[in-house]
């Protein structure tokens, strides 16, 4: 082969190859768009589907939150006895059992958010624990008092994650 017939046949190659490369980049780049609409256009049907379950969930929460804010549950759960320990464990018992009763929305929730509200329901049975160790507490009545005087001097465990819960909801319009 002589190098004009060479040169020829690069002469028809090249433009070709050049052709079917920019080609080949065109309907790559048209395909991925297409499959990112395509994602885009799901994501934006499920969270028609999915918000009202999230809004429910977050609800549940803040519930869940507000039942066992101390100021809240103490007025709620009168003594049954005049024993503080067993005024104690009872109310205690009413927190985890409405924890549990809940413990399904943390499918719905972020890990970030559940992990705020486990940190409120814990700092919750600690203020009800560190106050029935104190000795001047006699009895379930006074456990009430002084739980509830503790509260005038401190935040409610629950208010961070109630904000927290609040501030989620917002991000999520």
């Amino acid at each position: 082969m002589d190098s004009t017939k060479i040169i020829e046949i690069l002469a028809y190659t090249i433009p070709s190859l050049i052709t079917g490369g920019v080609a080949y980049y065109l309907f790559v780049s048209y395909f991925k768009d297409q499959q990112n609409t395509r994602r885009w256009l799901l994501q934006k049907e499920n969270k028609k589907e999915t918000l009202p379950i999230r809004l429910q969930a977050y609800e549940r929460m803040t519930l869940f939150l507000e039942r066992i804010n101390p100021l809240q549950l103490l007025v709620r759960i009168t003594p049954i006895s005049e024993d503080k320990n067993e005024y104690a464990n009872y109310v205690i018992a009413q927190v985890e059992q409405e924890f549990e009763h809940n413990l399904t929305q943390q499918i719905y929730i972020s890990e970030e958010c559940w992990s705020i509200i486990t940190t409120s329901k814990n700092a919750t049975i600690q203020m009800i624990r560190l106050a029935t160790k104190n000795e001047k507490v006699a009895d379930a009545n006074q456990l009430r008092e002084v739980i509830l005087s503790d509260l005038l001097e401190k935040p409610v465990p629950s208010s961070a994650a109630l904000a927290f819960i609040k501030n989620e909801v917002g991000q999520l319009w």
